[in-house]
């Protein structure tokens, strides 16, 4: 799996809660979306897609991913 799986609003969203791991990533998108409200029907399904693709990938494919991220960013 490579970036392009991801869309510019999760990619945007994974750079907000990246804590460095897979699992800190997992478990604060999880503790983000306890404070949305019903109403906030688009973060909620955006926040879901990224969750089930990180929980797919292994650390070693999100690692890689987050590497690619950084050097978008400092590029």
């Amino acid at each position: 799996m490579n970036m392009s799986k991801f869309t510019v609003e999760e990619t945007n969203l994974i750079c907000i809660y990246n804590t460095g791991t897979r699992t800190g990533l997992l478990s604060e998108l999880s503790q983000m979306r306890n404070h949305l409200e019903q109403d906030e029907i688009e973060l909620l399904e955006l926040s879901q897609s990224v969750i089930d693709k990180v929980t797919a990938m292994s650390n070693g494919e999100f690692d890689s991913i987050v590497a690619e991220l950084i050097a978008d960013f400092e590029g």
